[in-house]
């Protein structure tokens, strides 16, 4: 019996020593016992769980990472990559598949069907269409990749800004795209290249940024404003990141991807784009090879000799549809409300 007069010394329990296989009234472990069982299966889990392992400690993936996951899944991605990569490589190496020379051209021949080396016979000048074809795709396809690239950082940065900041430059930036979207592609392209004598892509390049970056700006504007909304953005504002860090660590690398989507699809339209002002002579001039020249110089002979228009106008056509395939693919896989 404990005197109560005198004090006990340190660490004295006068229940005694428990057991370890000690229990509480209810058959359970103590809180003790159940928060240690619990820390014990944890470490457990966290053990047996290797790089492979589909169990708690599965790390999500992110934005970028599970679209390239679905990517790699879809057949028309693959399919779109494929056609894609093969005309960039005749565009910049085209001389892989054709020995001959666009310019060089005999009279005698002219509008002759297919011939041993020529499968795709002769224009009206006695150009061979074979080569002229394959020549044919570095125009189109550099208008189409300069165009998008200008047309995207061009339209990204102005409605990136006006996005973020607001104010009245977000609405000047609205009035001036609205002018721009008011004036018709085709009827701004005969006004505006009709008094450019350069034969190079440079002009019809510029035309096209002119009037493709209103519709970038205002889905990247869309974007950002719905960005910076965002919880974490709010964070780093209450914790003293500057307006620049905000834009470009935080709210621009959630806002790219309905960029990139449209830019994508753009790119098929701005090829077509280039063939229709050429097609009308406004756009490429000889002796710059393209699609829009051929397809222009054979249409008033489809009925003497129908494969002149043939084969640039098919080489066009699967151009764009690849493009417009891709930009399908990756919007898919960047939106998830479509998965």
């Amino acid at each position: 019996m404990p005197d109560p007069e005198r004090p006990e010394p340190a660490g004295y329990d006068p229940v005694g020593p428990r057991p370890k296989e000690a229990v509480s009234p209810t058959g359970q472990g103590g809180p003790m016992d159940l928060a240690l069982d619990e820390a014990e299966s944890v470490r457990g889990i966290e053990k047996t769980a290797g790089p492979g392992a589909s169990g708690p400690k599965e790390r999500a993936r992110s934005l970028w990472s599970d679209a390239w996951h679905q990517l790699r899944r879809n057949p028309v991605f693959v399919l779109s990559s494929l056609l894609i990569l093969f005309l960039v490589v005749i565009a910049i190496w085209p001389q892989l598949i054709a020995s001959g020379d666009p310019l060089q051209c005999d009279l005698s021949k002219s509008q002759q069907g297919s011939a041993p080396g020529h499968p795709f016979g002769y224009d009206t000048q006695g150009c061979d269409v074979y080569t002229r074809t394959v020549y044919g795709a570095r125009a189109s396809i550099t208008v189409g990749v300069c165009a998008t690239l200008g047309a995207a950082l061009l339209g990204s940065a102005l409605g990136g800004l006006a996005g973020f900041f607001g104010g009245w430059g977000d609405s000047l930036l609205s009035r001036v795209a609205d002018i721009f979207f008011g004036i018709p592609v085709v009827l701004g392209g005969l006004v505006f290249l009709s008094v450019v004598t350069s034969t190079t892509v440079w002009p019809v390049v510029g035309f096209i940024v002119l009037l493709g970056w209103p519709q970038v700006a205002r889905i990247a504007r869309g974007s950002v404003i719905t960005a910076k909304q965002n919880d974490y953005v709010q964070a780093a504002r209450a914790l003293g990141a500057g307006n620049a860090r905000m834009l470009l660590r935080h709210v621009a690398p959630n806002a790219v991807a309905p960029v990139i989507v449209v830019a994508t699809i753009a790119l098929g339209t701005y090829i077509a784009l280039e063939a229709t002002l050429s097609f009308l002579g406004v756009g490429l001039r000889p002796p710059t090879v393209s699609w829009g020249i051929d397809i222009s110089n054979a249409a008033s002979q489809i009925r003497n000799a129908p494969h002149m228009l043939l084969w640039p106008a098919g080489a066009l056509s699967i151009t764009v549809l690849a493009f417009i395939m891709l930009g399908d693919a990756v919007r898919d896989a960047l939106d998830p409300k479509l998965r």
